[in-house]
């Protein structure tokens, strides 16, 4: 057996003497989707910036493939593909030049045909001469998660990739997380919405003030009857 995909052991994070992360392991392999739930500030969006090389822990390792994790590694940029919970674009770029400009960056092969794959995928297709600018909250977080699928990844990290979609585009997302891990990809998602944890994880790790309070299958954790509640206001209800 090789190493996971993707090894938190023992990662932690505190500014000064405030603790924002408690020590957590987690492990993905490729195929796998492990989702990270939790009220806001509980330290999923930490965890996240962490297990993709975009911050350091102050205790504990991160690997991928068995090596470091680095935002500067080559073979992170060109196998790691990130959504961010904020929408950055270029103002003057139109929604195929932005597909267009991460093509390029990676190699993409027969970028054109599969950008319009992917702009068709995310319904996107009557929008790719529109600026960022001309584009509703939902449709600039479809332009987020297409520019990630139209490059090369082995991991995909998601940071509340539900955020400004409506349910029917939020069932479509969580299509896409199942036919990534269907195709190999190992997926992190932090989410609030435990009913699309309980769709696409295979794992589910549910975080309170920092800290780890629950973590096995989504009918383990997710069940009605779970022993531990304490986590369950506010995360199961933002499903609903």
């Amino acid at each position: 057996m090789g190493a996971p995909l993707l090894q938190l052991t023992g990662v932690s994070r505190s500014y000064g003497k405030r603790t924002v992360l408690h020590p957590v392991d987690l492990s993905l392999d490729g195929g796998q989707c492990v989702a990270l739930l939790g009220h806001n500030g509980s330290g999923k969006s930490t965890l996240l910036r962490i297990a993709a090389g975009r911050d350091k822990p102050t205790k504990g390792k991160v690997t991928f493939d068995g090596r470091p994790m680095t935002e500067n590694d080559a073979r992170v940029r060109a196998r790691v593909a990130v959504v961010g919970d904020t929408v950055a674009c270029y103002p003057d770029l139109t929604v195929r030049q932005h597909l267009q400009l991460v093509a390029v960056a990676h190699g993409v092969e027969g970028a054109d045909a599969w950008i319009d794959h992917v702009l068709a995928d995310r319904l996107l297709s009557e929008h790719a001469k529109s600026l960022p600018s001309g584009l509703s909250s939902g449709q600039l977080q479809s332009l987020l998660l297409a520019s990630a699928l139209v490059r090369p990844r082995d991991l995909l990290l998601l940071d509340e990739p539900e955020q400004r979609l409506d349910p029917d585009a939020r069932r479509r997302l969580g299509d896409l997380i199942a036919a990534e891990a269907a195709d190999g990809v190992g997926v992190l998602l932090v989410t609030h919405h435990a009913e699309l944890a309980r769709a696409v994880a295979d794992r589910v790790l549910v975080l309170r003030e920092g800290k780890l309070v629950a973590d096995g299958t989504p009918d383990e954790v997710l069940s009605d009857d779970a022993a531990d509640t304490t986590w369950q206001t506010g995360v199961a209800g933002a499903a609903r």
